[in-house]
C-alpha cells in the first residue's frame, strides 16, 4: 500500500516538471509556481515576449478599498487644483485682454477687504449728534400738500407692517433710496442740455441715494422679506418712482419738500425700532459685518448700533432736501447754492 502511494506522488512530480519543461520553451508557453496556481486571488499578465507573469493580488478587501479611497482622494485634490487654475487663468486672460483688474484692498489692520460694492475711502463715521427733533412747519400752500400727502402715506403703512419694524424698514428704505437718484439723473440730465454746472448737487443727491440703498443692504441682513412683502415693494417702487419723477419735472421745490418729511417719518420710525429694543421687544443681535465696516461701528456692535447710525444718516438727508426746497421757494437754482457734499 506504501509503495503505491509513493509511486503515485513520483508520478505526479514528474508530469509536473515534464509540463514546466514544455511550457517555458521556446515555442512560448507560461510559468506556473506553486503557490501562484495555489491562490485564488491571482492574475495573470500578458508579456512582451507572449508568455504570462502571475500577480497576486490583495487578500484583504478592506486594503484594496483603501488603495482605491486614496486614489479617488487624490484624483479629486488634483481636479480642483486644476479647476482653481484654470479660474485663475481665465482670470487672468479677461484682466489681460481689457487691461482692467481690481488691485488688492486690504483694512487698515491688514487684512483683505470682503466688500465689492463700496470701498474703504467710501465708509466714514455717522454724526450721531445731529438735531433729531427738527421740524419744518408748513406755512406756503406747497409745504402743507407735501406735509399731507406724506401723512396720507403713513396711514396704508402703519395699517400693513404695525410694529414690525424692520420689515417696515426694509420698505421705506427701497422707497427713501428713489428720490435721490431721480433728481441726481434729471440734474445731470440739466446740466448736459445747458452746458452747466451742478454746483455739486448731482453728486450729493446721488450719494443720498447710495446711502439709502446701503441702509437696505444692511436690513435685508437682519430681515428677510416674504413673498408678498417683495411684491409690494416691487409694485410700491414702480408707482413712485414714476410718480416721483413727473414730479420733480414739474416742481421740485415740491419734490424736496416731500422728502424732506419723509425724512422726518423715517426718524420717527427708527426711534420707535429703538424704543423696542430698549424693552426687549425685539433682540439687540448684533450687527451685521457690512454695517460694522461700512460706518467703522466696534467690532461688537449690536442692533442698536445701526439703528442708531442709519436714524442719524435719515436726519442729515431731511436738512439737505429741506435746504435744497428753501433754495428752490427763494427762486434760485440748486447751482447756485454749494452742495452739502458728505453730508450723510
Amino acid at each position: 500500500m506504501n509503495r503505491i502511494v509513493i509511486r503515485s506522488f513520483v508520478r505526479g512530480l514528474v508530469n509536473s516538471r515534464s509540463f514546466g519543461s514544455i511550457a517555458g520553451g521556446s515555442g512560448g508557453g507560461m510559468k506556473v509556481t506553486f503557490a501562484a496556481a495555489a491562490s485564488p486571488s491571482t492574475r495573470y499578465q500578458p508579456l512582451a515576449d507572449g508568455g504570462f507573469q502571475w500577480r497576486r493580488l490583495m487578500s484583504s478587501s478592506t486594503a484594496v478599498a483603501e488603495e482605491q479611497g486614496k486614489v479617488k482622494l487624490e484624483q479629486g485634490n488634483k481636479d480642483v487644483e486644476n479647476q482653481e487654475k484654470e479660474k485663475e487663468k481665465d482670470n487672468a486672460l479677461v484682466s489681460s485682454y481689457w487691461g482692467i483688474y481690481r488691485p488688492k484692498i486690504t483694512r487698515e489692520d491688514g487684512s483683505e477687504w470682503p466688500w465689492n460694492c463700496f470701498m474703504p475711502w467710501e465708509t466714514y463715521r455717522a454724526d450721531v449728534s445731529i438735531d433729531l427733533g427738527k421740524h419744518h412747519e408748513p406755512k406756503t400752500f406747497l409745504d402743507k400738500v407735501a406735509y399731507r400727502v406724506v401723512k396720507l402715506l403713513r396711514i396704508p403703512t402703519d395699517i400693513f407692517f404695525q410694529r414690525r419694524y424692520g420689515c417696515r424698514a426694509v420698505m421705506l428704505e427701497t422707497v427713501a433710496a428713489v428720490p435721490g437718484m431721480v433728481g441726481g439723473m434729471l440734474l445731470h440730465l440739466k446740466s448736459l442740455r445747458r452746458f452747466q454746472h451742478s454746483g455739486g448737487w448731482i453728486k450729493a443727491l446721488l450719494e443720498e441715494a447710495e446711502n439709502e440703498r446701503m441702509h437696505l443692504m444692511t436690513m435685508i441682513e437682519l430681515v428677510q422679506p416674504k413673498w408678498y412683502e417683495r411684491m409690494l415693494v416691487i409694485t410700491v417702487q414702480g408707482v413712485f418712482f414714476n410718480a416721483f419723477f413727473v414730479l420733480y419735472l414739474m416742481s421740485p421745490k415740491l419734490a424736496h419738500r416731500v422728502v424732506g418729511y419723509l425724512e422726518e417719518e423715517a426718524i420717527h420710525s427708527y426711534t420707535e425700532y429703538l424704543k423696542d429694543i430698549d424693552e426687549g421687544k425685539i433682540e439687540n443681535v448684533p450687527a451685521p459685518a457690512i454695517a460694522i465696516d461700512y460706518w467703522r461701528l466696534p467690532k461688537d456692535a449690536r442692533l442698536k448700533d445701526v439703528i442708531t447710525v442709519i436714524r442719524a444718516d435719515e436726519a442729515h438727508h431731511r436738512d439737505v432736501n429741506h435746504f435744497a426746497s428753501d433754495i428752490h421757494f427763494q427762486g434760485k437754482e440748486l447751482r447756485e447754492s454749494a452742495a452739502p457734499l458728505g453730508y450723510h
